[in-house]
């Protein structure tokens, strides 16, 4: 048996921690060890219905049977998070709300997955490593997301959009089929993409419009 450490014990820590007790994997291939999280007493006002804070990401040494998930939104902080931990050589597992529906054919997932509850992800999906997805994403067909982005709830990404590394795209935004957002770039609350997004650009709107 494993032992499941989150990293992150902030609001998105719970709720992963609320999505990894719902899967059938919980008390089967690994239990709930606790939180790491540089603020020790982020979870004073949440106790006793959460596992402790352990240590944070800094201090904490890597145990044997230890396997690890990231609850951090900000991409760069998760990025930065997780490569302490591999470089401790910490492994990272994959969070799926029993709720997801995966397509059967060419589904690629990486590892440090997170997918929440009532996602739809279609056939012939690239899902690369530490990408979050929340809740009520639809991901179309021959989709491509790159490592370490965010994707919000209620998004709908059509089918063919590739999207870079380190990307967020923030809740109800709408992607075009066909479309394609660069790396590092960040695509607003409800906004729609009709056209493609380059690196390091933020996109706001309906149609999206650069704004940084």
């Amino acid at each position: 048996m494993k032992n499941l450490i989150i990293i992150g014990a902030r609001a998105f820590g719970r709720e992963v921690y609320n999505i990894a007790i719902q899967t059938k994997e919980y008390n089967n291939e690994w239990v709930i060890k606790g939180f790491l999280d540089d603020d020790k007493n982020a979870l004073d006002n949440f106790s006793p219905n959460y596992p402790p804070i352990i240590d944070s990401v800094k201090n904490y040494k890597v145990q044997y049977n230890d396997v690890f998930i990231c609850a951090l939104g900000n991409p760069e902080i998760k990025k930065q998070y997780i490569q302490h931990i591999t470089g401790k050589g910490g492994n990272f597992i994959n969070i799926i709300h029993p709720s997801v529906v995966i397509n059967p054919i060419n589904v690629n997932l990486g590892v440090g997955v997170i997918i929440g509850p009532l996602t739809y992800v279609a056939n012939d999906v690239t899902i690369g490593n530490f990408v979050t997805i929340q809740t009520h994403v639809a991901l179309g067909h021959d989709v491509i997301i790159g490592e370490y982005c965010q994707i919000n709830a209620l998004s709908f990404l059509g089918g063919f959009t590739q999207i870079g590394t380190e990307t967020t795209i923030n809740p109800s935004a709408n992607i075009l089929p066909k479309k394609s957002i660069g790396n590092k770039s960040i695509i607003g609350i409800n906004s729609s993409v009709l056209t493609n997004v380059g690196n390091n650009i933020s996109v706001y709107g309906n149609p999206a419009k650069r704004i940084l």
